[in-house]
């Protein structure tokens, strides 16, 4: 069974940064991708990065664009969102998600991590 564990969540200021993980288990051969979702309260689940693994490249929503940055450690079997400048609005439960080999689209999702932002 396909397992992915988040850490690195908190509470921050506004301008702030923090560094989530994503680390991923249960599985014999690579994902295909793994990325980021999150979800605000009285919001819909949104797309916020994704990296193609074996460097197949990176997305980024349009909000985090410039202020997050995806990468892997393949050894590790495990996937960053480094997060600066953080805004009030970015506050969410942050999901990571990985899509299986031959996939383009998510199979998997963890539990999620917390993100506040205070203003």
């Amino acid at each position: 069974q396909v397992q992915l564990v988040e850490s690195g969540g908190g509470s921050v200021q506004a301008g702030g940064s923090l560094r989530l993980s994503c680390t991923a288990s249960g599985y014999s051969y690579s994902m295909n991708c793994m990325g980021w979702l999150r979800q605000a309260p009285g919001k819909e689940r949104e797309g916020v990065a994704i990296i193609w693994t074996g460097g197949g490249g990176t997305s980024y929503a349009d909000p985090v664009e410039g202020r997050f940055t995806i990468s892997e450690d393949n050894a590790k079997n495990t996937v960053y969102l480094e997060m600066n400048g953080l805004k009030f609005e970015d506050t969410s439960m942050f999901i990571c998600a990985a899509c299986a080999r031959g996939n383009y689209a998510y199979n998997y999702w963890g539990q999620g991590t917390q993100v506040t932002v205070s203003s």
